[in-house]
């Protein structure tokens, strides 16, 4: 049965004296012009809270108030209500018990939401519950989830392949059925991905299953396919779709592609290896419609970004990032582009690959292939006449000679290294058989980075530091060993990980006099201990404690970050 307000919205708010008799006129009229809903239009104008509105609707209507990132959800009680109209009608069935099922709505106050739930679940006796919007949408990403459709697709896939008598290595894939399926798997695969967050698609085929891995916030999550004969089918279209040749099966091929997921444009990097049950296929995605991200938003803290903002208004030298793949290197290079990016700049970029593309910046994808390498490009790049360099990464002497010889001689050098920490990397260069005469003379300042992952604010709890955990952190500095640090205990909203998002920590040291001195007579040992000494210059681990002091992380990201920077 159709729950009513015994009142008009507004006039009750009024009564509550929640509204003034100004503000509801205001919103009213605001809401004729734009067609919204009340309840939406209050919020957008600042009048009231959604919590406000929530719980005032939660009292009039006699329904409970749920808050869905604490509450235990049935996945299979989800699936009772098609996601089409679960995301149109902002509702939610969260469980069921015999013939009873719950439903948590963002409006309960909509009427026509609440008599097409009730009418779609008709079989059973539907009870109403309140719930804020936002959670609402994230649980509609996590339980909608497209594990079950891959499957059937796959599953699909290989009866067509048996009726068309296509075998394991994806002969004759011109029927028109077939050709659908798989477009639609991929498609599939494509949604899944981008719902959960996901970074990199892995489709590894193994003895007796094809195993689907997806990347989200570093960590691999994993389902398996049982159709291991579609892997070469599927393979053999993302071939197609990359530009790649399609006969070659032997070595390892590189592509890309873009594809529309929802309205959003997705950059598709892909990338082959052969391997001992056919070839595995990974498939970095980049959000093109999310652009690049500002340098205020990759989060260093203020008083360095600062510092690393006055060193890109340099006019020349060496600007190092370093990290292990992933560690968002790419994103902090790009953040520093588009700040740079000015009419009266000429930018090249040599890149392998291009992965954000840049108006007015004249970007360069290198091909080994075809001998456009990064030193060929570079040596050609001095002759465009530009101002600020960007390489891709600095992968042998020859472009790491040509980079530091641009930057010496009145060019602004952005690249990367594939370091541990902020001192290793000029060292590196040297290690490279660069001159130290010329790593110091050119380099201005090496960032570091790394992406930790973040608590889940859910379900964080406080954590018992251990004994062994106590005497590291004492090393660090005394004090910390009495610390409260935090753990994430897992939740619907992390998928029981205990986290969610990652931040990224960072240690910038900048190129001082004394450290030129070291680098010319190629002391690494001296450089080290100048390094820590210099003012202003905090190692990645303290950085990353801080975070754990704080609550934004785990003690246990942080040992991780520490075992894999070494020197840090």
């Amino acid at each position: 049965m159709v729950i009513k307000l015994q009142k008009r919205l507004g006039d009750l708010l009024l009564e509550e004296n929640i509204l003034t008799p100004d503000c509801l006129s205001a919103a009213l009229h605001r809401q004729f012009e734009t067609g919204g809903k009340l309840g939406q239009t209050l919020i957008e104008m600042n009048f009231l809270s959604e919590f406000q509105l929530l719980n005032f609707l939660s009292r009039q209507m006699n329904l409970p108030f749920v808050d869905l990132r604490r509450t235990q959800i049935d996945p299979n009680a989800v699936t009772l209500l098609p996601e089409a109209h679960a995301r149109r009608f902002r509702a939610l069935v969260i469980a069921f018990s015999g013939n009873t099922v719950r439903v948590a709505m963002s409006d309960p106050a909509d009427l026509s939401a609440q008599e097409s739930i009730f009418n779609l679940l008709h079989a059973f006796n539907v009870e109403l519950l309140v719930a804020a919007e936002k959670p609402l949408i994230e649980a509609f990403d996590r339980y909608y989830r497209r594990t079950s459709e891959i499957a059937s697709f796959a599953e699909r896939l290989q009866a067509e392949q048996g009726l068309n008598g296509v075998g394991l290595f994806g002969e004759n894939l011109d029927a028109q059925t077939e050709e659908m399926t798989i477009v639609k798997l991929i498609n599939s695969l494509f949604e899944d991905a981008v719902q959960i967050r996901a970074s990199d698609i892995h489709i590894e085929p193994d003895s007796d299953v094809l195993r689907i891995r997806q990347r989200v916030d570093g960590i691999l999550h994993e389902t398996l396919l049982k159709e291991r004969a579609i892997a070469a089918a599927l393979l053999l279209r993302l071939k197609l779709m990359s530009g790649m040749d399609i006969s070659e099966k032997r070595l390892p091929q590189d592509g890309r592609f873009e594809i529309n997921v929802r309205g959003t444009a997705i950059d598709v990097r892909v990338s082959t290896l052969p391997v001992q049950y056919g070839e595995s296929v990974v498939m970095r995605l980049l959000n093109q419609s999310a652009g690049v991200r500002a340098l205020d938003d990759v989060g260093m803290d203020p008083v360095m970004l600062e510092r690393f903002r006055q060193l890109l208004l340099r006019p020349h030298g060496l600007l190092l990032v370093t990290g292990p793949t992933g560690s968002g290197k790419t994103t902090t290079l790009y953040g520093a582009l588009n700040e740079l990016n000015v009419p009266a700049k000429k930018i090249l970029t040599v890149e392998d690959p291009v992965e954000y593309r840049l108006p007015r910046i004249n970007q360069v994808q290198i091909s080994n292939k075809i001998g456009l390498t990064f030193s060929s490009t570079l040596r050609t790049f001095l002759r465009q006449d530009p101002d600020i360099i960007l390489v891709g990464e600095m992968r042998d002497l020859e472009t790491v000679e040509i980079g530091l010889r641009a930057a010496l001689t009145g060019h602004l050098v952005l690249s990367t290294l594939h370091t541990n920490n902020a001192i290793d990397s000029a060292l590196r260069l040297i290690d490279m058989s660069a001159p130290g005469y010329l790593v110091a003379s050119s380099v201005r300042a090496v960032l570091a980075q790394r992406l930790i992952r973040c608590l889940c604010p859910d379900c964080k709890i406080p954590y018992e530091t251990k004994k062994e955990e106590k005497v590291w952190l004492s090393v660090i500095t005394p004090e910390l060993a009495f610390h409260d640090f935090y753990e994430g205990r897992g939740c619907q909203r992390c998928n029981f990980t205990g986290y969610s998002g990652r931040i990224g920590v960072f240690e910038l040291l900048e190129i001082t006099p004394d450290l030129m001195d070291a680098l010319r007579v190629n002391d690494t040992d001296l450089f080290s201990q100048r390094a820590f000494l210099q003012p202003g210059y905090e190692p990645l681990i303290h950085r990353a404690v801080e975070y754990a002091k704080q609550g934004q992380t785990s003690l246990s990201e942080v040992l991780k970050l520490s075992e894999a920077s070494v020197g840090g």
